[in-house]
């Protein structure tokens, strides 16, 4: 999957974000709005994972989407 195609269709992927990653709460997936980059970063916060297993988490999360 295109990330171009997450970013633009946010509203619609920010359901499915928020079943893999709970602890992210509305607001943040507002203030994301799309962009990869902080999502990651938002995960990684939330989380306390490393950098490398966020990337292979959404990884894996893009692939089934």
């Amino acid at each position: 999957m295109n990330w171009d195609i997450v970013e633009g269709n946010w509203k619609q992927f920010s359901g499915k974000v928020k079943e893999r990653w709970g602890r992210l709460t509305d607001d943040q997936l507002d203030q994301i709005a799309g962009r990869r980059d902080q999502l990651a970063g938002r995960i990684q916060e939330s989380y306390g994972i490393t950098k490398d297993e966020v990337e292979k988490q959404l990884r894996d999360w893009e692939t089934r989407h």
